[in-house]
């Protein structure tokens, strides 16, 4: 077991050392930048994807490289979004009220319908449509990883829409924030447009730390609650789809409908919540699952290459492009229809 160990990690020593030193100088660019212009304009988060994206499009990683990128892009990151778990309180939660997570569920539901007409109306097969439809609306790759099977999608399908999922991922991270002034949307407003719109949890802390906390907490919130609709989600496309395949039956296990790290964020949030966890320890939490989260994000950038744009036809562009910016404009529904301010 030990020696099975051993050389796991030394699969991932590379990889891992190279995502770490991107990260490093993500990091040592944000100091710079609060040197000398008094506050951080790109967070190392993002700097770290920009960085990576940089490296992954100039230079293709061997297999020498994937496991250790591969580590940091899910492992360090999951890692990171228990930890964050520290900062949330369910009282916050409450504040966000009933009506906020009833309209998470119809912004998932009405923008899957919207972005399969869509895409559909373009002339996408049928299954192309389902996972651009489902990895818009729920969580980009991994909503596209479950629903594949389920669909009985083609590989090259499943590839076209993860390819556009990473590469919009990226550019939403870095211009949602641009919203706040043109739209003057308050932190709390920003939050849940990020929790909305953003494809993946990590991604959501890349385009909400720049704005705060608050804008972090609310974001990852709205951002999970959005995540475990994959479970009905799923579950309803396997009825109509009417497969008994194994790999149905494999989409309706506990693990897939509820990550482990999403379980172990609530359960630090609830410690959280009851006062359990010491403000000392606090303090040690938050900047560790920052740490962690810059970097998967430099691991994340290195599985961009915007060399693919131009190898994927210029439906699969415009569909998946417009679906995101019917997402965006349901969100900002939502937002002004509740209230939120």
């Amino acid at each position: 077991m030990r020696e099975v160990s051993m050389n796991n990690w030394t699969r991932v020593l590379p990889g891992l050392v190279l995502c770490t030193a991107i990260s490093g100088i993500a990091m040592g660019l944000q100091t710079m930048e609060e040197h000398w212009t008094g506050r951080p304009w790109l967070e190392a988060l993002v700097i770290a994807i920009l960085l990576g994206t940089i490296v992954r499009t100039a230079w293709t990683p061997s297999p020498r490289w994937v496991p250790g990128i591969g580590f940091s892009a899910k492992t360090l990151l999951e890692i990171a979004v228990v930890l964050l778990g520290a900062s949330i309180s369910f009282q916050s939660v409450m504040q966000a009220g009933l009506g906020l997570i009833v309209g998470i569920a119809v912004v998932v539901a009405v923008t899957i319908g919207a972005s399969y007409g869509l895409c559909r109306l373009l002339g996408l097969p049928k299954r192309m449509a389902i996972l651009v439809a489902c990895g818009n609306s729920i969580c980009g790759n991994s909503a596209i990883a479950a629903v594949a099977p389920v669909i009985g999608a083609k590989p090259e399908d499943v590839a076209s829409s993860i390819a556009f999922t990473a590469i919009l991922g990226v550019i939403v991270v870095l211009t949602l924030p641009l919203l706040v002034p043109l739209l003057d949307l308050s932190l709390t407003q920003y939050g849940v447009l990020a929790g909305l719109t953003v494809y993946a949890v990590p991604q959501v802390l890349a385009a909400t730390v720049p704005l705060g906390l608050v804008s972090t907490q609310i974001g990852t919130l709205v951002k999970l609650v959005r995540v475990l609709m994959l479970g009905p989600v799923v579950i309803v496309l396997s009825i109509l789809a009417g497969r008994e395949s194994s790999a149905s039956k494999a989409s309706f296990s506990l693990k897939k409908l509820v990550p482990w790290f999403i379980v172990g964020f609530l359960g630090l949030a609830a410690l959280r919540s009851f006062g359990v966890i010491p403000e000392t320890i606090l303090h040690a939490i938050l900047p560790t699952a920052t740490m962690l989260t810059v970097i998967s994000m430099a691991a994340l950038g290195l599985g961009v290459d915007l060399k693919v744009l131009g190898r994927v036809g210029g439906r699969v562009t415009l569909a998946v492009t417009l679906s995101l910016l019917v997402l965006v404009f349901i969100s900002l529904s939502l937002i002004w229809l509740l209230g939120l301010a």
